[in-house]
């Protein structure tokens, strides 16, 4: 079991007064290692707060560099950043967050000759992926490893979310197979905020799991309807 400094126990303060948290549960999550697939707009608020909330080791899976079209939604860049990328800008503004975790950036894509490799480390899976084919694979990883992962996706004003453990109901139970004309945030356009809420759900799910908080999204699809303020 790892232990705070006194920087450490300070920075957590505000969990640790949480009696669902406390001292032993901030301590649960700075030994967890999560893996983010993506840091696009899910991936931004997805390792911000988490790296905000003191996981050990965070993970940034990512073969994409930053391009202008990008700023509209994904806080994590600047101008700057563009043409650079996306998952090393986002470990260094993470790191500039909170410099007590530990965060690997790996410039790749997730894919079947990797899959098992990076996904084995993981205590938990965060699918911020804007594609069927990594979901999939996600899902298939993550049910042979016996490993939680959290789905989310998002499509103009609409979004979804969902757990999925080795004890419940997988992807392919409530998706068995992927639509044959799917479009994208890149074709379809999405409305800039709406991965932060998306991604923030994903990111407060993935505490709950990691602190075995009841009241999860295991075995349940969140639907979010932005422009009516309905879920």
């Amino acid at each position: 079991m790892s232990k705070f400094s006194e920087q450490e126990f300070l920075r957590y303060t505000r969990h640790i007064q949480l009696p669902h948290i406390g001292a032993s549960g901030q301590v649960a999550l700075k030994d967890a290692c999560v893996v983010i697939i993506g840091c696009g707009g899910l991936g931004a608020p997805v390792s911000l707060y988490l790296a905000a909330a003191g996981i050990g080791k965070l993970v940034l899976v990512d073969g994409d560099t930053v391009d202008l079209t990008n700023l509209q939604r994904q806080i994590t860049f600047s101008e700057h950043d563009i043409g650079k990328s996306k998952a090393l800008c986002t470990k260094q503004r993470l790191a500039a967050l909170n410099s007590d975790i530990a965060i690997d950036a790996l410039e790749a894509h997730l894919n079947e000759q990797n899959t098992i490799e990076i996904l084995q480390q993981a205590d938990l899976v965060i699918d911020c992926t804007d594609n069927f084919a990594a979901r999939y694979l996600i899902n298939d990883t993550c049910h042979a490893l016996k490993k939680p992962w959290i789905y989310a996706s998002i499509f103009q004003f609409s979004g979804q979310c969902a757990v999925f453990t080795p004890e419940g109901p997988c992807f392919r139970c409530v998706f068995p197979s992927p639509p044959s004309e799917a479009t994208d945030c890149n074709t379809a356009g999405v409305l800039g905020v709406l991965p932060g809420m998306l991604g923030t759900i994903q990111a407060t799910e993935a505490i709950k799991y990691l602190l075995n908080l009841e009241g999860s999204l295991s075995s349940q699809l969140l639907l979010v309807e932005s422009l009516d303020m309905r879920m």
